[in-house]
C-alpha cells in the first residue's frame, strides 16, 4: 500500500492494529469466530494447543502475523511520514524499514530502455542514446538539488516517480510528433498525388493539342489551296467580264 492510496487517514488505524497484533477489533462477529475457531480446531490440537475458546482464537491470530505481510511504501517528503509515525507508532515498531536511494546510472537506463522497447526507432543504438540522455537529465536534477539545497536552504526531490514521469512524458510528447508527422506526410502525400494527377491531364492535353493542331495545319493547306483557286476562277472570271464588255 502506498501513502497516495491513503485518502483518509482511518486507514491507518486498521493498519496499525493489523502491525501490532494481527488483528482488528470488532472486524469479525461471534458466528465468525465460531466458524474460524472450528477451521483451526485440528490443527490447534495437533500441535498441542488447549481446546478452548481463547486458546484456538490466538493460535489464529499468530497465524495471521506470521503469515500475513504488509508492504507499506511511504514517502519521507513532507511531515505526513513523522506526523503518521507518532500517531501510529506500530509503523515504526512492528516493520522493517527499507530505505531505497537514488538509483545508480545502470538502474536508470535499464529502466529508461524496458519503456523504450515499445517505441519504434530506427536502431537500438537511437533507443541506448535516448537512455543514456534520460539517465544524465535525471541525475543532472539530482545534482541541481545539492546546490539548491546549498544556496537556498530548501529541499527539492527527484523521485523514481519524477523519472517515470520524464520517460511517460517523452513517449507522449514523441507520439504527438509522430502524429503530427504522419499527418504532414499524408498530406504532402496527398499533394503530390494531386500534381501527379496534373501532370497526367496536361499531357493528355498537350497530346490532345498536338493531334488538334495537325488537323489545323491540314485545314490550313486546303484552306490555302482553296484560296489559290478562288484567285485564279476570279482572274479567269475578270477577264472574261472585261471580254464581254
Amino acid at each position: 500500500m502506498t501513502d497516495t492510496q491513503i485518502i483518509d487517514e482511518k486507514f491507518l488505524i486498521s493498519i496499525n492494529d493489523i502491525l501490532s497484533s494481527g488483528y482488528v477489533p470488532e472486524l469479525f462477529n461471534d458466528e465468525e469466530k465460531d466458524e474460524i475457531r472450528g477451521k483451526v480446531r485440528s490443527e490447534a490440537k495437533s500441535l498441542g494447543i488447549p481446546d478452548m475458546p481463547d486458546d484456538q482464537w490466538n493460535f489464529f491470530l499468530d497465524k495471521v502475523t506470521k503469515n500475513l505481510h504488509i508492504c507499506l511504501c511511504f514517502s519521507p517528503v513532507s511531515e505526513k511520514f513523522r506526523i503518521r509515525a507518532r500517531k501510529f507508532p506500530a509503523l515504526i515498531n512492528s516493520t522493517k524499514i527499507d530505505w531505497f536511494h537514488e538509483w545508480p546510472e545502470d538502474a536508470l537506463i535499464g529502466v529508461a530502455n524496458r519503456f523504450l522497447a515499445t517505441i519504434d526507432l530506427p536502431s537500438d543504438e537511437l533507443r541506448d542514446s535516448i537512455a543514456k540522455n534520460m539517465a544524465n537529465v535525471h541525475l543532472s536534477i539530482g545534482a541541481a538539488n545539492i546546490e539548491f539545497k546549498q544556496k537556498e536552504r530548501r529541499f527539492n526531490y527527484t523521485t523514481p516517480t519524477s523519472y517515470l514521469e520524464l520517460i511517460s512524458f517523452y513517449k507522449l510528447l514523441l507520439g504527438k510528433k509522430q502524429g503530427n508527422l504522419d499527418v504532414l506526410i499524408n498530406r504532402l502525400e496527398n499533394g503530390l498525388g494531386i500534381m501527379i494527377n496534373t501532370l497526367q491531364q496536361v499531357d493528355e492535353l498537350k497530346k490532345f493539342l498536338d493531334a488538334k493542331m495537325i488537323n489545323v495545319a491540314y485545314e490550313k493547306k486546303k484552306t490555302q489551296e482553296l484560296i489559290e483557286v478562288v484567285e485564279r476562277e476570279t482572274e479567269i472570271a475578270n477577264e472574261e467580264e472585261e471580254k464581254a464588255t
